[in-house]
């Protein structure tokens, strides 16, 4: 299945990754359980779907709230291309076209969409992406629909913030709405070795963090109450002389993916760690997950102290196998493989394999391995009957998560 390619595309991550190298010891903090036993462990498969359709280095895919007509696919480049949900769709139209703007060097480009939640009724998108600018600059902008949603003038943009962004990597860049109407937007320490300004555990900038910002109540965007620095000025292009109010929580390397459980409302997110660590955290407000100080649950700066007051990861996995970049998943909640229901589901984006932990684990519970696949997996999907789906960021292909016949 088109091993050249996908060759082709680990070879650029692996120099993006080698680039950013480093190393971490150090003893795990939180106690190691024991993963379920093989029986309790889902089987599952990847299936192709959409088999006639493939995009030009896809980086997300999501169905608009309530619509379940169409899926919208996020390539790296600059585009958002609409496709009707049809098992033998041939084609896609342009849905955002802002490819002049993006930068899309490195880890930058078009990164992450979000509906919001009453679209296309409010006809308003929101997206996150990079600019050319020190040497990138991310944005984070709102666009407006003037056809009830079938499309997005690239001239309605306004603004929502932007973040001066030091190296072309660790943009984050994933956006979406939490059950609380705000909008969750992740962010990566601005890229380099080892954080090696120390802005993850710096909150006076938003770099290494998930900020959470109400878009609704008035222009750019108001602070909800409940942000740990909700009293203090906004930060302006991402810096500011306080702990900035958009800050949710905080020491994140690279939050490669979020979301919320649809059913409890948990948030999770996978962050991609250094040399040796992936990670995935449940995130709570106000909490601090230890990078640069700790990869994972690992000492990583022994000089700067690896204090215990840190939130320790649901779970981690190193990289022995293979493993280089965690891509985070979704907590499976729909029914073409029922043994998985309740499990978050997440992948690794160099090997290709993807794995599971239930939903109601401890920390420092061991992943499962599920499947091992050929793919470049970039970013899980889920549909509004919360099925779930693999995108291949090589290839460019669409697959379905099945239960193994």
């Amino acid at each position: 299945m088109h091993r050249g390619k996908r060759r082709y595309w680990l070879a650029w991550v692996s120099a993006i990754l080698s680039a950013c190298g480093g190393s971490s010891g150090g003893t795990v903090v939180p106690p190691l359980t024991q993963p379920p036993p093989p029986a309790t462990v889902p089987e599952i498969v990847t299936e192709r779907v959409f088999t006639q359709l493939s995009f030009d280095q896809p980086v997300a895919l999501k169905q608009a709230p309530g619509d379940s007509t169409r899926w919208f696919v996020v390539e790296k480049n600059g585009f958002v291309r609409v496709f009707a949900n049809n098992a033998n769709a041939s084609s896609s139209s342009v849905f955002l076209d802002i490819s002049g703007v993006v930068d899309s060097r490195g880890e930058g480009g078009l990164l992450g969409i979000a509906f919001h939640p009453g679209f296309p009724t409010t006809p308003e998108v929101f997206v996150s992406y990079t600019r050319s600018g020190a040497p990138l600059v991310s944005y984070v902008s709102r666009f407006f629909s003037a056809d009830a949603g079938q499309t997005l003038a690239a001239a309605s943009e306004e603004v929502i913030l932007t973040v001066l962004q030091d190296q072309i990597n660790h943009n984050g860049g994933d956006v979406s709405f939490g059950p609380d109407g705000n909008l969750y937007i992740g962010f990566g320490d601005g890229g380099g070795a080892g954080d090696p300004l120390e802005r993850a555990q710096d909150t006076s900038n938003l770099h290494g963090s998930l900020v959470r910002v109400d878009v609704d109540s008035s222009a750019p965007y108001a602070i909800p109450a409940g942000n740990p620095f909700s009293m203090n000025a906004v930060c302006t292009q991402g810096f500011g002389a306080a702990p900035c109010p958009e800050i949710y929580a905080w020491g994140l390397r690279n939050p490669w993916r979020f979301s919320f459980d649809s059913s409890t409302g948990k948030l999770w997110a996978g962050d991609v760690g250094q040399g040796t660590w992936e990670e995935i955290d449940l995130i709570s407000v106000g909490e601090n997950y230890g990078w640069n100080d700790r990869e994972g649950a690992h000492c990583f700066d022994p000089a700067t102290g690896c204090a215990d007051n840190f939130t320790n990861p649901i779970t981690e996995y190193d990289h022995s196998m293979g493993d280089r970049s965690v891509t985070g998943g979704y907590v499976y909640r729909g029914s073409a493989a029922p043994d998985l229901q309740g499990w978050y589901v997440f992948g690794d984006f160099v090997s290709g394999r993807i794995f599971a932990i239930p939903e109601n684990s401890q920390p420092g519970v061991v992943p499962a391995q599920l499947l091992d696949t050929d793919l470049s997996i970039v970013s899980f999907a889920r549909d509004n009957d919360g099925e779930l789906y693999v995108l291949d960021f090589g290839v460019g292909t669409i697959h379905e998560v099945r239960a193994a016949p």
